[in-house]
């Protein structure tokens, strides 16, 4: 009887699982920030190049993008992987306090240094398994930046780099295992909004000055009372980047706020944006100023894709449960015991959503969650990808796979120290089994990227990617 393919993607894998895992942790140790990820992207191109993918790098006005292809011919499948780390989130491995490392500034709070490196293994192991079976067609490792506040893909996309793909791939990191069917992903823009006044001593000559920052306070004023006027799903969150100086008797001639604006879909975030810009004109009406918008970053929402997810969630099952040693349960139950007040609190409401009255407390008492939840269970969510932009111009399926401890905050310092674990490392290696999995389906059974399109044409509801990013806006550091 022959092996089955999943056997052989997974010991495929499981060869060069310790290079993986030397490259995740590389990664995790350079904590590029956005853009800026050169050590990241270089170790992850000169890997693939070595196993024979085609390199093509500098992509869409991102230095660090690449993509790394092997094949000819259709289908051509996209594995998209990320290697961007977080700013403000140096900290030590495996401490469970807060400890910096001198000299560094940022952290891998997201675990993108395990989403990249999976995908690569994905890749690779895919590679291997096309060759031994003859089998045709094309597969694109895509080393995606920026994902974090600026939505590297979008700018892949909307240079036309997805165009000619007939599906993509891609899982993330996370605390539970769970295909990502509907988990409440955000379409969000980041903007920013500048005032410019007249600086005037504000004891001696008040009437010669014009506030820039009182132009910020009275747009978040404005802001906070559309707030009222918009759909509950929606969200704006601000910072004041520039508060004009820190002399009070010095009036302000320059002050900046940044904006992140989410809602379920594009469209409704591009409506909240245009409300937002009149808003900022009254603010500067009001004052006497003037002012500069600048967006900077666009999400689109997901669109789902049934095929490829039930695919995925048939996969994630056959690897699931992943197992864990009695010491690596030990280790997440002292990252569980260091989360803060509100992710305990946030935990027990997401267990009261996926798990059942009596089974409440027993998974409560978990420190890694070692089961699938259903793919339609609602558990929650509220943030942004910009792989909803790829999904908008290819059928786009993803999972998430256990990385760390049960309620870690990703975002978080916890989360950084978990991110060379054994733990951390197991999830990456089963993610890149699955997506190699579903890569091989994909390559054989024709009729799976029929059903994908047929569901991906049915979800889009008649509307074309909406491209959401200025056409004058470039990849920038910000």
């Amino acid at each position: 009887m022959a092996m089955d393919y999943r056997n052989i993607i997974s010991e495929l894998v499981d060869e060069k699982k310790q290079v993986y895992a030397e490259m995740s942790d590389a990664i995790w140790g350079f904590a590029e920030p956005r853009f800026q990820e050169f050590e990241s992207s270089k170790i992850q191109q000169e890997y693939l190049a070595s196993r024979g993918f085609a390199i093509k790098a500098d992509l869409a006005g991102e230095e660090t993008a690449f993509i790394a292809e092997y094949g000819s011919g259709k289908p051509i499948l996209a594995f998209l992987g990320e290697f961007d780390a977080l700013s403000s989130l140096q900290q030590e491995a495996d401490q469970t306090e807060r400890i910096l490392i001198e000299g560094k500034t940022n952290g891998h709070g997201c675990h993108h240094h395990l989403l990249g490196t999976s995908a690569v293994a994905a890749v690779d192991a895919l590679k291997a398994y096309m060759e031994e079976n003859q089998l045709p067609g094309t597969i694109r490792y895509y080393g995606c930046p920026a994902e974090e506040n600026a939505g590297g893909k979008a700018y892949l996309v909307r240079d036309g780099y997805f165009n000619d793909c007939d599906a993509a791939i891609t899982w993330h990191p996370g605390t539970s295992n769970k295909t990502s069917a509907d988990d409440g992903y955000l379409a969000n823009f980041r903007v920013f909004f500048t005032f410019h006044g007249i600086s005037s001593h504000a004891a001696g000559a008040p009437e010669l000055g014009r506030s820039a920052l009182d132009a910020v306070e009275i747009m978040d004023i404005g802001v906070n009372f559309m707030r009222e006027h918009m759909i509950d799903a929606a969200r704006i969150h601000g910072a004041i980047t520039n508060s004009g100086g820190i002399a009070p008797n010095v009036i302000p001639s320059e002050a900046q706020v940044l904006y992140a604006i989410r809602a379920p879909k594009v469209t409704q975030v591009k409506k909240l944006y245009e409300r937002m810009c009149d808003i900022a004109q009254g603010a500067a009406l009001i004052t006497g100023t003037t002012v500069d918008i600048r967006q900077v970053a666009a999400y689109s929402n997901v669109i789902r894709n049934e095929t490829l997810e039930d695919v995925m969630d048939a996969h994630l099952r056959h690897f699931v449960p992943i197992g864990y040693t009695e010491e690596e349960k030990a280790y997440a139950a002292k990252f569980k015991e260091v989360i803060t007040e509100l992710d305990k609190e946030g935990l027990k409401n997401a267990i009261s959503r996926i798990a059942s009255k009596d089974e409440k407390q027993a998974v409560m008492d978990m420190s890694l969650f070692d089961f699938v939840i259903d793919k339609n269970a609602n558990t929650g969510g509220g943030g942004s990808t910009d792989v909803g932009d790829v999904s908008w111009v290819v059928p786009t399926g993803q999972v998430s796979v256990v990385t760390c401890a049960a309620g870690t905050a990703f975002h978080s310092w916890q989360c950084v120290a978990q991110g060379k674990s054994s733990i951390a490392h197991k999830g990456m290696i089963a993610a890149a089994k699955i997506m190699a999995c579903t890569g091989v389906d994909l390559l054989t059974k024709p009729e799976l990227l029929e059903s994908a399109k047929k569901d991906w044409v049915e979800n889009l509801e008649g509307e074309t990617y909406p491209n959401p990013l200025p056409e004058d806006v470039k990849p920038a550091i910000w």
